[in-house]
């Protein structure tokens, strides 16, 4: 694919063609107002509970309709998040058994239809996700949902209170995995027919907001639960609503025009006028990756060579990046910033060096009549991917001037998640040698495990590209059985530093989380976190 990079930026499309009923959307509110936010997706993520749209679909529908037996603290702006009780109030391992873990359920709790939460409502839930032949089984949820939790066998409750979760292997890092996985009303799902379509249109969590309106491709509309069970996450809002707006201009135009007060990713090129024009430009540190991931596993890859790997990363220029993007991302030099404990010491400095990706790229056997060919999934739009048409493009010229051609195919985001789901050798791949993606990196396991594990190639979990390495695999091996902290971030140092001197990824960016909001948006705390708290949030 060679586009302009005017042509990828598209053109500013006009606030009145947006295609959603604006009379609903601004609908009088009472005291803490409506909230509209225009997203990066471009469907409204599913209500069924373990929604997709990645996770800007978790961040919008999974935590605010549902709620999760794990969740992260987002009070604060100026310190990482940590895992806290959500659901459950405790949970630990069985010092006689590594394998089985207990969590006790909150008691109090009711989903929105007014049906009990307690343990047997959440091992439902887990098996709507782990058994093919529960009457609940659903095969969209387990998409989204078994990879967060590849190492669990079954979850029974023993008692009202008391929920045991088997794994096949020590876990140390289970909670983090449980953190995504949220809970939907097994009474509801029998009211509405014993259908998850039917759900859809009816769903009920525990969260802090009710969905009462889903419109796939127009949007969802939610209202404050004021018997929500956690004062502190307890909605000022009165309403919510998403509306999906793929195209980053349009969101832009969107936020001018007073149809929307809220929108995720800016385009770098219009936040100077955005906060000419009073809007707030709103963006923190948070661990965040933007990656190419490189298939190891296919006879005619390219990135099986490490020169080439290394080529890839010394060609290209992350600093220009970051100018055309308006200072939203810092360079990466790696899955992690170098801030990070788990950073490590690689001996493999990424840089810019055009010169020194030419040189391994000729001690490779390529050269000006023998050029680096390779194909590449990329996403047009999508959770976290901030600008993924021009940043692309920019890595597409930096490459083709140390010898290495790259064709693009653009996928809509869901099915670029797929294809990243189902692996670097699966038909949905499109025989592709790399796929950009982007995720949070806040834990161990979704940091450095589920990418580079070959236990958990895919479709088994999220190693795209089949990695397999001795050395990684004993480390996350270390990190499943270590339940010390201090040893852990020892570990972890030791496999990012692994990663990087292997070139295992075209390590690109980190993302600053923008995001443009009105003036009268008030309250937002932005965690340092991938999900963030909209309780706080008022619109005057």
């Amino acid at each position: 694919m060679k586009t302009s990079r005017r042509s990828l930026l598209g053109a500013t499309v006009a606030a009145a063609a947006l295609p959603w009923d604006m009379a609903l959307a601004q609908a009088p509110a009472g005291n803490g107002g409506t909230l509209r936010i225009g997203m990066t997706a471009a469907g409204v993520p599913m209500p069924n509970g373990q929604t997709d749209q990645g996770g800007e679909g978790q961040r919008f529908v999974g935590y605010t309709v549902f709620d999760s037996l794990v969740f992260w603290d987002l009070s604060r702006a100026d310190a990482p998040s940590r895992l806290v009780p959500n659901l459950a109030t405790e949970w630990k391992v069985d010092p006689a058994d590594g394998k089985r873990w207990l969590f006790t359920m909150r008691e109090g709790v009711r989903f929105h239809d007014g049906s009990v939460f307690d343990a047997h409502a959440a091992q439902w839930n887990f098996e709507k996700l782990l058994d093919p032949g529960a009457p609940h089984f659903d095969p969209r949820q387990a998409a989204q949902g078994r990879s967060r939790i590849p190492s669990v066998v079954r979850a029974t409750a023993l008692d009202a209170r008391t929920l045991e979760i088997r794994t096949n292997e020590m876990d140390a890092l289970l909670p983090y995995g449980v953190a995504w996985i949220v809970m939907s009303s097994p009474a509801q799902w029998e009211k509405v027919g014993r259908s998850w379509d039917a759900f859809l249109n009816a769903p009920s969590g525990t969260g802090p907001f009710r969905m009462t309106e889903f419109s796939q491709r127009e949007r969802g509309v939610m209202v404050a639960n004021p018997d929500y069970w956690n004062p502190a996450r307890r909605p000022k809002l009165d309403r919510l609503v998403l509306i999906p707006l793929p195209e980053a201009n349009t969101r832009a135009a969107a936020l001018r025009a007073g149809q929307v007060d809220w929108i995720e990713a800016p385009a770098p090129d219009v936040t100077a006028s955005l906060r000419a024009a009073r809007f707030n430009i709103v963006t923190n540190e948070y661990p965040h990756n933007w990656v190419w991931h490189l298939d190891f596993a296919s006879p005619g890859s390219v990135w099986r060579d490490i020169r080439v790997r290394k080529a890839a990363n010394l060609a290209v220029d992350r600093d220009g990046i970051a100018g055309m993007m308006d200072g939203q991302m810092l360079p990466g030099v790696g899955l992690l910033t170098p801030t990070s404990p788990w950073f490590g010491q690689p001996g493999f400095k990424i840089r810019h060096d055009p010169a020194e990706a030419r040189r391994l790229l000729a001690e490779a056997g390529f050269g000006p009549r023998n050029p680096v060919k390779t194909k590449v999934l990329i996403p047009g739009q999508g959770s976290g991917m901030m600008q993924p048409l021009p940043m692309n493009e920019a890595i597409q010229e930096n490459l083709r001037e140390v010898g290495i051609q790259v064709e693009y195919e653009v996928m809509e985001w869901n099915a670029l998640v797929n294809a990243w789901r189902a692996g670097s050798r699966d038909p949905l791949s499109r025989g592709a040698h790399a796929l950009n993606y982007s995720y949070f990196s806040q834990d161990p396991f979704t940091a450095l495990i589920r990418h580079v594990d070959s236990a958990l190639a895919a479709p088994r979990g999220t190693n795209w590209g089949h990695t397999a390495d001795a050395e990684l695999d004993a480390v996350c091996k270390g990190l499943r059985e270590t339940f010390d902290p201090a040893a852990q971030d020892a570990l972890m140092a030791r496999g990012h530093q692994r990663i990087v001197d292997e070139a295992m990824f075209l390590f690109v960016a980190h993302d600053l989380n923008a995001r443009a909001m009105a003036p009268r948006v008030r309250g937002f705390v932005q965690a340092r976190n991938w999900f963030q708290d909209l309780g706080t949030v008022t619109v005057s």
